[in-house]
């Protein structure tokens, strides 16, 4: 038997959170923020964090500098109960990655230092410990600079071992949606865009052709939307699952927490319908404190929001 659920080769890195922003930013100013957060970042990383939260086996391998911020990263992976024995400390001088986040209302800044998440490759990637899980997610396809040529080899041959995958290509910053991404479709059976993305990677300007457009591609494609909720397109089947109504404080890291919410039902075998639920509910509980995975490291919170929306029971055999 596989001894774990799900294994993710990602990215990882810190965030660092401003809030009170102007939005105008001028230079050689000292600009006074009002609140400040040191967070777990990337969506590999947080994903595979709030899936062992939800009590789903996690195995996570990465590469990571010989500096603190790795140590602290992976030290919040570590207390979220993600197994991180097989990450790879790079012996060179990159340090670890780190994206500034700046708040200014409703919009925001991204900054990102990418550090060795551009140079992973498949030489850092131990294939049977990948191989003993029964299934396999990837996010940030496109920020795996040094890993993507070996993608599709890795994708069939954790295929050939029985593996399910799912994707999460998360924003393309050259908005090319190219690469090795035709390749890798045919092995995956979940695609896990937001609306945006899908429209983007299909080239199409509304959301019905742009389903209409995956489902020849991808077997099970489920669309995060925000406040709509989640669009689920299974070959002929789609349908939608309405989100749930909460105040957020922060949604840097909602998708990648619906990922995980819906992952954790799916390889339990729950319905569609459940799996969807799941994300929206896990998507909507991260927003309720900054980053995508403050909520998660509150044990009572998260128990007590699972067990007030009915989440699905984590235990299958998928």
């Amino acid at each position: 038997m596989p001894s774990l659920d799900i294994a993710i080769a990602g990215e990882i890195n810190l965030d660092l959170i401003l809030y009170g922003l102007p939005v105008t930013i001028p230079t050689e100013r000292e600009l006074l923020a009002t609140n400040f957060e040191v967070t777990l970042g990337s969506s590999s990383a947080i994903v595979a964090h709030n899936l062992a939260s939800l009590g789903v086996s996690t195995g996570f391998i990465t590469r990571v500098g010989r500096d603190e911020f790795g140590t602290m990263a992976l030290g919040r992976l570590e207390a979220g109960g993600v197994d991180v024995s097989h990450v790879v400390r790079a012996q060179n001088e990159t340090k670890t990655g780190v994206t500034i986040l700046l708040h200014h209302g409703g919009e925001r800044r991204i900054l990102t230092y990418p550090g060795t998440m551009f140079e992973m490759t498949i030489a850092d990637l131990d294939i049977d410990y990948l191989a003993s899980a029964r299934h396999f997610h990837l996010s940030s396809l496109f920020l795996h600079r040094g890993l993507q040529k070996d993608l599709p080899g890795l994708f069939r041959e954790l295929k050939r071992r029985g593996l399910t995958i799912s994707l999460d290509t998360n924003d393309d910053p050259e908005d090319q949606w190219a690469g090795v991404l035709p390749e890798l479709l045919p092995y995956v059976d979940l695609l896990l865009p937001n609306r945006d993305e899908l429209l983007r990677m299909t080239r199409k300007d509304d959301l019905q052709a742009a389903l209409d457009a995956m489902a020849q591609l991808v077997p099970l494609v489920a669309v995060k939307s925000g406040r709509d909720g989640a669009f689920i397109r299974q070959g002929d089947r789609q349908f939608q699952v309405p989100g749930l109504s909460v105040e957020p404080i922060d949604t840097i890291g909602a998708g990648d927490s619906f990922d995980a919410g819906f992952l954790s039902a799916w390889i339990s075998d729950h319905s569609l319908e459940e799996c969807a639920r799941a994300g929206n509910i896990t998507g909507a509980f991260s927003t309720l404190r900054p980053g995508g995975t403050e909520s998660f490291r509150v044990r009572e919170e998260l128990s007590r929001f699972l067990a007030e929306h009915n989440f699905p029971t984590v235990g299958g055999t998928r």
